[in-house]
């Protein structure tokens, strides 16, 4: 059973004992106005006291009391979540926001896991310009049935949609109730296991709007527990976002998280991992199996026997220190031959660099910003790059955030892991771990030990790099079933230089993989 089930589960329980208002005295009149939620881009921070996945997060939260900091901090929204057994919530916490909010121009969310429209009513009456309705848990029917009763009390349907079966639940929501009453969120956390992937709603944001149309409104929910993450959540477009734990355990910081999330923009940045997140839905659905990067690319030939044969990525390795470094005008080169053989669309150019300050990554994103790399991988050197406060590239200046990056990490000890948690936290939607040969980084024939590859899937997406040849890499899917493959020396006949018998045999044993553990997938 998930935790998702268990906790309706307990949630019916209670309610055939206490009924609906859970023994709470619901006022007869609504306490103040309606305020339409999120009539503009804004952050919706949360009562809560504790998580199935954290426990306890802020046991003492006195509800008014945080309501009051909230607004101060600049909310929107503020959401409360009212389910008792998992998150120590409950009505009256609804009631004493309600009324410490009163007529001020800030909405107020009830979150819970509701499965009735007596509980739509209920909410209302205690003063909730909105309530949350989770797709996945409500069919079709009953879910339109709960909308509706929303647009008849012209409060608002916070519709949580993640799955491609909600999609289609939303598109018959939409024929039946008012688009006005309706806001979309899709949740970076999978309520079956709570895990958070970033791009998850990234890859739902544009489905939704081809739906509903460009203006509708949709919400990033969870995950959020920095700056970073905030503004990186800001620049995909989203009208808010939802954060639970960082505000709650914090509230005096959260104006600063409110502010990164608003005013940021599009980038180049986000714009990549938008168009990445799409495509890895479109994977998922039709053609399930890793994406593959191959990495240390010298020459064209090698380049475009490489995305012939699938390739999703390529690396070109900026580093004067390494046998594969490659200069500038040669990864040019070898992108224009891509375009002439109308394969460039088909693969992204991935600059890895170790020095955020070297004449190398100078290059790098320079080439970033004439278009002909598509992300920067940041080996070993994350730290230094998110921390910069401004990076060259020649004549102009970048801030780490505009530039397509994600961090690949050295895995060799427990305390390598760590970096894994602080990368998550900073908002980074990809993390690849590589093993490491003394001062050698990347291409070293060396795997990253199976228990730390485990334990780097449970937090985040796995993209795994690090001793993968055609003879490991069915035996590697299987197991683990990476989201991403880096593949380098494994390939090859010497550094830099790509053996297509063996890129033949890895394209081979990849697919063959994949349909085993999708096989696996639906005999289970």
């Amino acid at each position: 059973m998930s935790i998702i089930d268990e906790i309706v589960q307990k949630r019916k329980q209670d309610i055939r004992n206490l009924s609906f208002n859970y023994g709470v005295d619901i006022p007869r009149e609504r306490p103040r106005r309606i305020v339409p939620f999120l009539g503009a881009k804004g952050a919706i921070l949360e009562i809560k006291r504790a998580s199935p996945s954290k426990g306890d997060i802020a046991p003492n939260l006195d509800a008014a009391d945080t309501a009051r900091k909230y607004v101060e901090a600049g909310a929107s929204a503020i959401s409360v979540l009212t389910e008792q057994n998992y998150f120590k919530g409950s009505l009256q916490d609804l009631i004493a926001v309600c009324e410490e909010v009163g007529n001020r121009n800030v909405a107020v969310l009830r979150k819970d896991f509701l499965f009735d429209p007596e509980e739509v009513e209920i909410a209302y009456k205690c003063g909730a310009d909105a309530v949350l309705l989770i797709a996945r848990m409500l069919d079709t029917e009953k879910l339109i049935e709960m909308a509706k009763e929303c647009a008849f009390l012209k409060i608002t349907a916070f519709v949580e949609l993640r799955q491609s079966e909600d999609l289609q639940k939303y598109k018959q929501l939409l024929e039946a109730v008012d688009n006005r009453y309706i806001v979309c969120g899709v949740n970076a956390r999978d309520l079956s296991d709570f895990s958070i992937d970033f791009l998850k709603p990234a890859g739902m944001i544009r489905e939704i709007r081809i739906i509903s149309g460009v203006s509708s409104r949709v919400v990033f929910e969870s995950g959020i527990k920095t700056t970073q993450a905030a503004s990186f959540a800001g620049s995909l477009g989203f009208t808010g976002m939802l954060m639970g734990e960082a505000a709650a355990s914090n509230p005096e910081e959260a104006s600063s998280l409110v502010a990164s999330f608003v005013e940021a923009e599009e980038n180049d940045a986000s714009k990549k991992w938008l168009e990445y997140a799409g495509s890895l839905r479109r994977r998922m659905e039709k053609k399930p199996r890793p994406f593959v990067k191959i990495c240390g690319i010298t020459s064209a030939p090698d380049a475009v026997k490489a995305v012939k044969l699938g390739a999703d990525l390529l690396g070109f390795i900026f580093c004067a220190e390494s046998k594969r470094n490659v200069a500038g005008s040669t990864v040019a080169k070898i992108a224009g031959e891509l375009q002439n053989s109308s394969l460039r669309g088909k693969v992204s150019l991935v600059g890895v660099i170790t020095d955020p300050f070297s004449d190398e990554a100078k290059e790098a994103y320079a080439l970033i910003d004439s278009g002909v790399l598509d992300f920067i991988q940041l080996h070993g050197c994350a730290d230094e790059f998110l921390r910069a406060e401004g990076l060259d590239a020649g004549k102009k200046k970048f801030k780490p955030s505009e530039i397509p990056h994600y961090p690949a990490v050295n895995i060799t000890s427990v305390e390598d892991l760590q970096q894994i948690d602080v990368m998550c936290a900073y908002g980074e939607p990809r993390i690849l771990i590589d093993a490491k040969d003394g001062d050698q980084v990347g291409g070293t024939g060396i795997q990253v030990g199976e228990g730390f590859v485990e334990q780097v899937g449970k937090k985040t997406k796995l993209w795994l790099a690090g001793g993968i040849d055609p003879k490991n890499v069915k035996d590697i899917i299987q197991k683990f079933n990476p989201e991403l493959l880096d593949v380098s020396s494994g390939v090859e006949s010497a550094p830099g230089v790509k053996d297509y018998a063996k890129l033949e045999k890895l394209f081979k044993a990849i697919k063959s993989g994949a349909k085993k553990v999708k096989k696996e997938k639906k005999e289970k």
